[in-house]
């Protein structure tokens, strides 16, 4: 690691912390040349590789940018479409892979999605899934209410204990 003082090729970490919930390493470095020191941040690159075969760093924001558009005249607030995409880079991440297909991307938003809001939810899916017929969305919309119905059945029993 150069020095950013007088760009000496040679420092050592003086400190290293865990960061982000262990995202991140913090190093806190001294230059042997000149004796100053600097801060370091060391993140894993998190990589999508889209269907083209291009492959881009994960971004949340463009997680947000994505689920933004389905939730567009739904009461779903920035802060509930940045909690999500914390969410979605969390299980991307506990994979333990270092390159991830684009296509896993979205399959990591549609459950937490369907959490937040069933219509946008939906919209999502109708346009990741290419949905081509009404059939297709009333298949989805009956797995929907299944899915509901089972966590609301499951929420009943937990209160019932």
């Amino acid at each position: 690691m150069r020095c950013p003082f007088c760009r000496h090729a040679d420092s050592r970490v003086v400190d290293s912390r865990e960061v982000d919930e262990g995202q991140a390493i913090r190093r806190r470095r001294s230059c042997s040349a000149c004796g100053r020191r600097f801060t370091t941040s060391e993140t894993m690159v998190l990589a999508v590789v889209k269907r083209s075969g291009v492959t881009e760093q994960f971004s949340r924001d463009k997680v947000v940018r994505g689920v933004r558009r389905a939730c567009q005249g739904r009461p779903v607030d920035d802060d509930a479409l940045q909690k999500l995409a914390q969410q979605v880079e969390e299980s991307i991440r506990a994979t333990g892979v270092a390159e991830i297909p684009s296509h896993e991307v979205g399959l990591a938003i549609l459950g937490p999605l369907r959490e937040l809001d069933a219509v946008a939810y939906l919209r999502f899916a109708s346009v990741y899934r290419s949905f081509s017929s009404i059939e297709d969305f009333e298949a989805e919309i009956k797995n929907l209410r299944e899915a509901i119905a089972e966590s609301e059945s499951s929420a009943q029993q937990d209160h019932s204990d």
